[in-house]
């Protein structure tokens, strides 16, 4: 199996301060030192590159992907931008970036070209080769670009955009310095390019749906390549991923908001007589995942003796009552502090498994024909290919237990509003 945490040290990539969290969460938040796969010296001021480069315009107020009366008619706003930026950052004399602190204001940009750039160097490390861009088309390379006053962070037509809000006591909190957000809408193009983009107005919702739960596993599997949340997330659990923790939270804005929860109840039949947000449709099929992910982790865990037969099956059955935490909590705890290195390492296994399983799953799927139980029959399918059908079981359990294959998602109840990707400039394709 590729592991993308494998550095070829005679080719030493470029080196970035990210943070793998929202800085937001603690005042004493620091970010990590990271290396994209982008070798020192092929990155220029701004920085850019041959896959993305970044921009910090100066007097932009109109979003990439609106509509705009030109000469030649109603047409989208679209990269490139060809006025006044703020002074873009500077590598150093090794061609790095880590020289580059929060307090400089240079740094939002080159930490919003550090997150899109080290996501798609993970997700193309799981599918094995360089996934192109949806855009393609009309565009080589991805324009990373600032707007503040922008209350959004949206991924279109050669674009990455991003804002921030001021909803928490009037503070400005850049969406650039939130990783989840960036590797989020990284997901999106990954799925647009690899699934396809919708293929009519009318797609169903099951196509949204897997598009949100889909770039929240990018996101998801993406931040644990961060040493740091790795060593936080099991002093914090101790293993026992089922407790309220960082890696269930998504687009954490602050130490108590965030938009989606990964460890969730949600199941499909709650959808079937329809649907009015494509973010809460996408939570059965994003809850089946987590707990496929943890499944692995624990059958892992087995495999090493680090657990034992019968404290993964009292984990199966305590699963949703409410003794689970108070009961497997104390078990979890002896366990990880016999061989606190053997559960990291059978958590990295368990993220490279499903990473690479998606990445495969994901390839076999096309747009027109997507539904929950098309996803769950591709990673049967890749699991029987790779293992001989060895997380069959846990596969199949996961989905039916969420009601996926048993029914479908009804239909849309009301028009999209300006939240659905049906009608945000994610899927405006421009007309030549």
């Amino acid at each position: 199996m590729y592991n993308p945490d494998d550095f070829d040290e005679e080719a030493p990539g470029t080196r970035f301060l990210l943070f793998p969290q929202a800085p937001f969460r603690k005042p004493d938040a620091v970010p990590e030192l990271v290396e994209i796969s982008a070798p020192r010296g092929s990155i220029d001021p701004g920085p850019s590159g041959p896959r993305m480069y970044t921009v910090n315009p100066v007097g932009k107020r109109i979003p990439y992907g609106a509509l705009i009366d030109r000469p030649a008619g109603t047409g989208m706003y679209l990269p490139p931008w060809d006025g006044y930026i703020q002074p873009p950052p500077e590598p150093d004399q090794f061609g790095n970036f880590s020289h580059i602190l929060p307090s400089d204001p240079a740094f939002e940009a080159a930490h919003l070209f550090g997150a899109a750039h080290f996501t798609m160097d993970v997700w193309e490390g799981y599918f094995g080769h360089p996934v192109p861009w949806h855009f393609a088309r009309d565009f080589e390379r991805l324009e990373l670009s600032l707007l503040p006053s922008l209350d959004n962070a949206h991924i279109g037509w050669g674009f990455l955009e991003t804002g921030g809000t001021s909803e928490h006591g009037g503070e400005y909190r850049a969406y650039s310095l939130n990783f989840d957000v960036v590797a989020h809408e990284i997901g999106h193009a990954i799925i647009y390019s690899v699934v396809g983009m919708p293929p009519s107005e009318d797609v169903p919702g099951e196509y949204y749906g897997f598009h949100e739960s889909a770039a929240d596993m990018v996101a998801l599997l993406a931040s644990l390549h961060f040493g740091s949340v790795v060593e936080e997330l099991l002093e914090n659990t101790r293993g026992n991923l089922y407790t309220f923790n960082q890696l269930s939270r998504f687009a954490e804005l602050s130490g108590n908001a965030q938009i989606r929860m990964a460890a969730n109840t949600r199941t499909l039949p709650e959808f079937a007589h329809g649907w009015t947000s494509e973010h809460a449709l996408s939570e059965p099929l994003t809850g089946a995942m987590f707990d496929i992910f943890v499944d692995i982790f624990h059958e892992r865990l087995l495999v090493q003796g680090l657990i034992t037969p019968e404290m993964e099956d009292l984990s199966d059955r305590l699963e949703e009552t409410p003794y689970y935490s108070d009961v497997m909590q104390a078990l979890f705890d002896a366990r990880y502090a016999l061989d606190p290195e053997g559960f990291r390492v059978s958590l990295l296994e368990a993220r490279d498994f499903l990473g690479s399983y998606l990445a495969d799953a994901w390839s076999l799927l096309e747009a027109k024909n997507l539904t929950y139980s098309a996803v769950e029959q591709a990673l049967l399918a890749v699991d029987a290919d790779i293992t001989g059908g060895a997380f069959r079981t846990i596969i199949a359990g996961n989905f039916r237990m969420r009601g996926i294959g048993l029914v479908q998602a009804g239909p849309r109840l009301q028009s999209a509003d300006d939240t659905s990707h049906a009608v945000s400039v994610r899927t405006r394709v421009p007309e030549w």
